[in-house]
């Protein structure tokens, strides 16, 4: 699905020292939708196959998160996931939206997840696809995610870098990704600002000390939650899923067969269907 630029709002939100870029379209309760950190992410990349059905029923609001597209550069490389999800609080405390749907693909669904805990009141229903920070201290980290944090590291990034992680780790099959998606990335990736402050510049060190699983807050947590990965997840592991639902009071799961980590973008009408019915349900 191709989205057309010209059917989106799109605007520069200024607020906190940071610039971020969003794109919106449609009316109704808010939905925010947070992207990947894969290398080259960006809020409209990420959801092209999503944001023009949600947008039937919902206002739907795409930011690049900060390190990412248009929007400021540099993350907090000692807490990343609170910084972003502080961030799009204040996002949405700017555009005085009280309460809101938030959608998080890999570090957007850590980042909504965070949002969660740390402002429930303002979070009306969590979906969270292949979210990151879960069982992080337990486990080893995943080869797609090893790929992912040494984007910029060795001999820098590159476009066959970019096919590889997308190819081999995003998508369970490569033959639906074209070239255009692998060389936009790419593009995106070299940006001479993203260059100079890496988004996804941390240490393993300090993102096993974002666990979700030993966050106390988890467990009291009463936000809606749909939970929605691929069971060939290459990057977060799979076994994520139960472990939300194992922690948190309300949290529902679906497994995608033959899916890897790009539930949203690998099968588009499936996620398009259960997310508009389980945000229905929760406004």
């Amino acid at each position: 699905m191709d989205i057309k630029i010209e059917n989106f709002k799109s605007y520069f939100a200024e607020f906190r020292g940071r610039r971020i870029f969003v794109n919106e379209l449609g009316s109704g309760f808010p939905v925010l939708m947070l992207h990947g950190g894969g290398p080259g992410a960006s809020g409209l990349s990420n959801f092209s196959r999503n944001i023009e059905i949600l947008a039937q029923k919902f206002r739907v609001i795409v930011p690049d998160m900060q390190g990412y597209g248009k929007s400021t550069k540099g993350v907090d490389a000692s807490d990343p996931f609170g910084d972003l999800a502080s961030t799009m609080l204040g996002l949405l405390e700017f555009l005085d939206i009280e309460k809101a749907h938030v959608i998080g693909n890999s570090l957007g669904g850590a980042a909504a997840l965070r949002m969660a805990l740390e402002q429930p009141a303002s979070i009306a229903s969590l979906i969270l696809m292949g979210p990151g920070g879960i069982n992080i201290s337990s486990e080893p980290p995943t080869k797609g995610l090893e790929k992912l944090l040494n984007y910029y590291k060795g001999a820098g990034p590159s476009r066959e870098k970019v096919a590889d992680f997308i190819k081999n780790h995003l998508v369970y099959d490569s033959s639906q990704v074209p070239d255009s998606v692998i060389e936009q990335r790419y593009q995106s990736s070299i940006d001479p600002e993203v260059i100079a402050a890496p988004p996804l510049g941390m240490k393993i060190e300090a993102i096993h000390k974002s666990d979700f699983v030993l966050d106390p807050r988890l467990k009291a947590c009463q936000t809606p939650c749909l939970v929605l990965w691929g069971t060939e997840d290459s990057v977060n592991r799979p076994s994520g899923a139960r472990s939300l639902q194992e922690s948190m009071q309300n949290c529902d799961v679906y497994l995608f067969s033959k899916t890897g980590h790009w539930v949203q973008w690998e099968r588009p009408e499936e996620f398009n269907a259960v997310a508009t019915a389980f945000m229905g349900i929760h406004c």
